[in-house]
């Protein structure tokens, strides 16, 4: 293990709702080290969704630090923090959110489009990266002809797209049967094999023990980071 690529310090979110204010995060802290496997677990109401903003640079904290790869954020214009995103978080979400007009490499391409990859690069990657997930045979199908499973391929393979050193993972295999969400946890794991770092947030104790370790939040703070094959209480 080496230095963290990602650290949330003391970090707080407060959301204004008319005259309420509502603590999200009331003072978090997590680092990540590079090639780390951490699960992110919690009660609902417990900050993970906010939680999970913060370690993919998609929200700034309104107090504390939040630093993706030494590099803070917060100095961050929002163009300069996409940009940084892009090259260093690829994200699978539940939903998988994919576009349903496109066809699964066009899915797997887009994000290259927005990093300026030229549409030889572009094509080749998609590909590969389709092939690697079990889908090269459904290369130019549309995302309304694949399975729940095989659009959550789709979605890893988008996620890899421009090479991220961070996998953030949410829900990955909520809306999946159970043999698809074990294929979909083969997956991830395969990929922090080879060297990335996983961020994986579930309410899944059985999938959150995939993980090296697992951060236990509650009430907006991380109380604990403990072993996966710890006991859990929340």
């Amino acid at each position: 293990m080496s230095k963290p690529i990602i650290e949330v310090q003391d970090v707080w979110k407060i959301y204004e709702v008319g005259e309420v204010k509502i603590n999200a995060l009331r003072g978090a802290t997590l680092h990540v080290k590079k090639g780390e496997f951490v699960s992110v677990m919690g009660p609902s109401g417990s900050g993970k969704s906010t939680m999970l903003n913060m370690l993919g640079s998609l929200d700034y904290p309104t107090k504390g630090k939040v630093f993706l790869d030494g590099i803070d954020i917060s100095s961050l214009s929002e163009s300069d923090l996409a940009t940084i995103r892009g090259k260093k978080i690829g994200f699978v979400f539940q939903q998988f959110n994919l576009i349903k007009t496109l066809t699964a490499k066009e899915n797997v391409m887009l994000p290259m489009v927005f990093q300026g990859m030229n549409p030889f690069e572009r094509d080749k990657r998609a590909s590969e990266l389709l092939n690697k997930v079990g889908l090269g045979d459904r290369l130019n199908n549309k995302i309304t002809e694949l399975s729940g499973g095989q659009q959550q391929r789709v979605a890893i393979a988008r996620a890899l797209a421009n090479d991220p050193e961070v996998v953030l993972a949410d829900e990955p295999t909520g809306n999946l049967d159970s043999v698809t969400g074990k294929q979909v946890m083969e997956f991830l794991k395969d990929l922090n094999d080879e060297g990335r770092t996983i961020i994986m947030v579930t309410h899944d104790l059985n999938v959150a023990r995939a993980a090296d370790r697992i951060a236990i939040l509650k009430d907006g703070q991380v109380l604990k980071s403990v072993d996966s094959n710890a006991k859990i209480e929340f």
